[in-house]
């Protein structure tokens, strides 16, 4: 918990309106214990709290948020330096949540960043020095959509330089060590002499090995342990008992220098490794930084000039050549040509684009020559926002971790407790104290907190990067591990299992007079982005040009607007019934046309008597998406039932789903209707959400996982913890296949992570692991982890699959 270090806090609140409001959050934060004061002020929005000291700052924001309002607050990436294991991840977050101010920390040992939610006044600096007063580093990455901090730099090139000399020394001083040891079982005895031997060691331990030593200090400083600790005092009690043998009987007594230069040596090889394997896990990430050109070909006032990107505005014409990246987000001013957006959006093929198309920052354009105006730049790109998505899904933590992160807080002291028993133990009971050291070392060196702290995060950052490259942005962990039991897909229809461009298939009017009827319907609709009325504008282009005026929409229902001095109303049947229009004389022709699948729509007008007057209908026709029919059988395949949500007509909907094959529908839903429907469907189980409209959000947020295709809105995309990149249902499946994929990998790598030190401690206490081969345990342990998540890279969606074979 985030215990507050001083006695008052500032606590900024949104949502209050009145005096009545800060009365409300005043008794509210009044009855949190250990609050000795609360005083809101109206006027600032803000309350002071005054505490005993003893209160965190998630119990004061909860109570503001129980009483109906809210406590803002933002989120800050910190990259951390330093760690080495699990417990040094959870050291920095109880760091990070002693900070007043503090909601919650998560630090992400694989990606060595933290995230960390604060009140508006809390600083990144605050943050850092906390950190660096725990014994690591942090710095503040930037976040403008030009991330680098995973990027290899001339710093980190550097480091791994250095690791890389520090181990073929480590390896080159160990090896004449244990050599005489391998040769032994030949009948071949040439023990190097003890002084040579301390001259081998010495600087294996004390200088390569003193990272195990400062890191170790800061945990013992921080009182607390970490798997450096556990290095340092393993090889030091071998090194100090073997320089007090070599002291005391010379070069005929018992001499384990070996021991503690090999584990060393292995130790820096498994560390080597894992940072290797590690990098690999942000290939994703990488790639898609990679995307971005560093300048862009400006054109103005008729000259193209090269420009830094973080020097295009959004205006700007931008030129891109054939094969070039194209720099920013824009629309096509001038030109033709096919762009590959596979990175971006998993789409093998490029796609034809042309004046007044979209395109997007990081495609690569083909064999024309086109000016793009600039419509996104830098965080506001959808590139930028790519990133950040995989990157928030990486260093969030999946529930399972939480498991992991009680097991890592206790870890390290309870291994130095049983390898204190162990040395006590075997002591006492044989009087070799020598043996019983080299006991107690292996089951310090055989302990393994690095396999647990890498076995969740490696599987997610694998996961989630692949996942990207095929299209599939998942949010955060928490949808990744729950995506895995959905047990029904529930879908909108228009724009998600269809096409989302209906056109105008038939237009009765009750008079005769089609292009009056199409000229009022499109009157009225003209300007709004509805599917429907774009089509029947498009339709209604030889008819009389006429002029609405006070159109407003009616949700869920249809639109109405003032043409001269009488109302027009376009909408469903339901709008109708609630203006009392009669249908009837048409009823029987809707009747069909819905059972053929298509959606009707109803125009009536005020004028010429009491009540509005039916004026005709018409009727729209929307295509099923290409491989929607083959989506649903897929899902079926996993086991997930399928379900059809929408506002459409039941007889449209449900031609729609015959045609595909869905087990459920749900028609003539509301907007606000769609999350109660969620509801009712969780009796079978985990409920996913798939849509693309502003009327799906609530849906996307009700559900268990919301799934938004991400050819719809940004409010869909933001409401759902799925994204797809394209705007293929098949896609569906996949998340949910390498959701399994991912999971599945994180239970084996946690189940390994145990087992190697759920059987090892006990070997190494019962005197049946040599130190040096303990060593190599531990060192691999993580090792194998890491390689385990990366078999995750080999996954593809079914797509592919189908292609390959």
């Amino acid at each position: 918990m985030n215990t507050l270090a001083a006695t008052d806090l500032r606590l900024p609140i949104a949502g209050m309106t009145c005096a009545s409001c800060a009365g409300r959050i005043e008794r509210a934060l009044a009855a949190v214990p250990g609050v000795l004061r609360a005083d809101v002020n109206l006027s600032t929005a803000t309350a002071n709290v005054a505490t005993d000291g003893s209160v965190a700052a998630p119990a004061l924001a909860d109570a503001v948020s129980r009483s109906g309002y809210r406590v803002p607050e933002r989120t800050l990436d910190l990259a951390i330096g330093g760690m080495t294991c699990a417990s040094c991840a959870g050291r920095i977050e109880k760091a990070l949540r002693a900070v007043p101010g503090v909601i919650d920390a998560n630090v992400n040992l694989a990606t060595e960043r933290a995230q960390v939610r604060v009140l508006p006044d809390v600083s990144a600096d605050d943050l850092i020095a906390a950190v660096v007063a725990a014994g690591y580093r942090a710095s503040a990455p930037d976040r403008d959509g030009a991330d680098t901090a995973q990027s290899p730099d001339a710093e980190t090139d550097q480091a791994d330089a250095r690791e890389r000399r520090h181990l073929w020394l480590a390896i080159a001083l160990a090896l004449p060590l244990v050599l005489p040891m391998l040769a032994m079982p030949f009948g071949v005895h040439a023990m190097l002499p003890g002084w040579i031997q301390f001259a081998l060691a010495t600087p294996v331990q004390f200088w390569l090995g003193a990272r195990f030593y400062r890191a170790g200090w800061a945990a013992l400083k921080a009182r607390s342990g970490n798997m450096d600790l556990l290095v340092a005092l393993g090889t030091s009690a071998g090194y100090g008992l073997s320089v007090w043998h070599l002291l005391a009987g010379g070069d005929h007594a018992p001499l384990y220098f070996e021991a503690s230069a090999v584990v060393i040596a292995l130790v820096l090889l498994g560390k080597w490794l894992e940072t290797r394997a590690r990098r690999q896990t942000t290939a994703a990430i990488r790639a898609l930084q990679a995307l971005r050109p560093a300048t862009a070909r400006v054109l103005r006032d008729g000259v193209e000039a090269d420009v830094p990107l973080a020097q295009v505005r959004v205006g700007d014409a931008v030129v891109v050549r054939p094969g070039e990246r194209i720099p920013v987000d824009g629309r096509i001013l001038d030109g033709r040509t096919h762009a590959d957006e596979s990175m971006l959006t998993g789409e093998s093929l490029p796609i034809a684009r042309s004046e007044g198309d979209r395109v997007t920052g990081g495609a690569v354009n083909g064999e024309g020559r086109i000016v793009v105006e600039t419509l996104a730049i830098g965080a506001e790109s959808a590139l930028a926002r790519i990133i950040r998505l995989v990157e928030d899904a990486q260093a969030k933590k999946a529930p399972i971790q939480r498991i992991v992160d009680r097991v890592s807080a206790v870890f390290v002291p309870v291994v130095i407790g049983i390898a204190l028993v162990t040395l006590l133990g075997w002591g006492a009971t044989t009087g070799d104290w020598s043996g019983a050291l080299l006991n107690a070392v292996a089951v310090l060196v055989i302990a393994c907190p690095c396999a647990l702290g890498l076995a969740t995060p490696t599987a997610i950052m694998a996961g989630t990067g692949v996942a990207a490259r095929a299209g599939i942005l998942i949010k955060d962990a928490q949808a990744l591990e729950t995506a895995k039991r959905i047990a029904v897909v529930a879908f909108d229809k228009t724009g998600t299992l269809t096409e989302g461009k209906p056109a105008l298939a038939e237009a009765i009017a009750l008079d005769g007079d089609t292009l009056s009827l199409l000229a009022q319907a499109a009157a009225v609709q003209r300007g709004s982005e509805h599917p429907l009325a774009a089509a029947v504008v498009h339709a209604a282009k030889d008819a009389p040009l006429l002029t609405a005026a006070d159109i407003r929409a009616v949700p869920g229902r249809g639109v109405r607007g003032r043409i001269g001095s009488h109302d027009v109303l376009i909408g469903s049947e339901r709008m109708m019934r609630e203006v009392s229009v009669d249908v009837a004389l048409l009823s029987a022709r809707a009747e069909a046309l819905t059972a053929s699948g298509h959606t009707v729509s109803w125009a009536a007008t005020a004028a010429g008597g009491p009540r509005p007057r039916l004026l005709g209908l018409l009727a729209f026709r929307d295509t099923p998406r290409a491989g929607a029919r083959e989506a649903i059988a897929r899902l079926h395949a996993l086991g997930v039932r399928t379900v059809m949500v929408s506002g459409d007509q039941e007889g449209a909907a449900r031609a729609i789903a015959a045609d595909l094959g869905i087990d459920d529908v749900r028609a003539n839903v509301l907007p606000d209707e769609k999350a109660a429907a969620i509801d009712q469907l969780r009796r079978f189980g985990v409920v996913a959400m798939v849509g693309d409209g502003i009327n799906d959000a609530p849906a996307l947020a009700a559900a268990d996982v919301g799934i938004a295709m991400g050819s719809g809105t940004d409010v869909a995309m933001h409401a759902a913890g799925v994204t797809l990149m394209r705007p293929e249902p098949a896609l569906v499946a996949d998340a949910i296949q390498i959701s399994r994929r991912t999971t599945r990998k994180i239970h084996q790598n946690l189940f390994w992570a145990f087992v190697y030190n759920v059987v090892g401690i006990p070997l190494a206490a019962f005197g049946l692991l040599d130190p040096v081969i303990a060593g190599a345990a531990m060192a691999f342990s993580s090792v194998s982890v890491v390689t385990n998540a990366l078999l995750l890279r080999g996954w593809r969606p079914h797509r592919l699959q189908t292609l390959s074979t």
